[in-house]
């Protein structure tokens, strides 16, 4: 296996096995063994996502929309206008002690949770981008090997011409002589 990928690095790369990454010596084993690169690691960081994980997810997606910062902003302005409207029964007088209270406590509960989730989405945008690499080198070493056989295809066309070639006048000199000698 090492031969092969040593082969193939030097081959296409015109370097030792010894200059390529891990990433890339995996790509090379990869072709070698004409295997394909994963494409379902996305399912794959999906199913391994605990439920408090994807409960943070629906929270971030959630929190993080026009919809929630709407809605959020109506029900605000709503508590304010009964609070204020009502003034012998408001149970959150001016300064909305309460309503303050409990924003501070929804902004506390819902930063670290949308963090969470900000850092499992860049995790899984590392995976994408290393698989994203993968392929691409992967990619750009066949496309390499491709035009390394339509070089040699056309190398060993244009010798076979020249060698027809060769015959030919050979056999025209040939002919030449022999209308020569008459």
């Amino acid at each position: 296996m090492n031969d092969e990928i040593r082969q193939l690095a030097e081959q296409l790369l015109t370097q030792g096995e010894t200059v390529l990454s891990d990433r890339e010596r995996r790509v090379l084993s990869r072709i070698a063994h004409r295997q394909a690169i994963s494409r379902n690691s996305h399912s794959d960081f999906e199913a391994s996502m605990s439920f408090g994980d994807r409960l943070a997810d629906r929270v971030a997606s959630v929190g993080g929309s026009w919809r929630f910062v709407i809605g959020f902003g109506l029900v605000m302005a709503v508590w304010m206008a009964l609070n204020a409207a009502i003034w012998g029964f408001a149970w959150d007088p001016y300064p909305f002690i309460l309503l303050n209270l409990m924003l501070s406590t929804l902004a506390a509960l819902q930063a670290p949770i949308i963090m969470m989730s900000q850092n499992r989405q860049a995790a899984k945008d590392r995976i994408q981008a290393n698989m994203d690499y993968e392929i691409n080198l992967k990619a750009e070493l066949e496309i390499m090997a491709l035009h390394e056989k339509l070089d040699r295809l056309r190398t060993d066309e244009v010798e076979a011409l020249l060698r027809r070639q060769q015959e030919e006048i050979a056999l025209l000199r040939a002919a030449v002589e022999k209308l020569s000698a008459r």
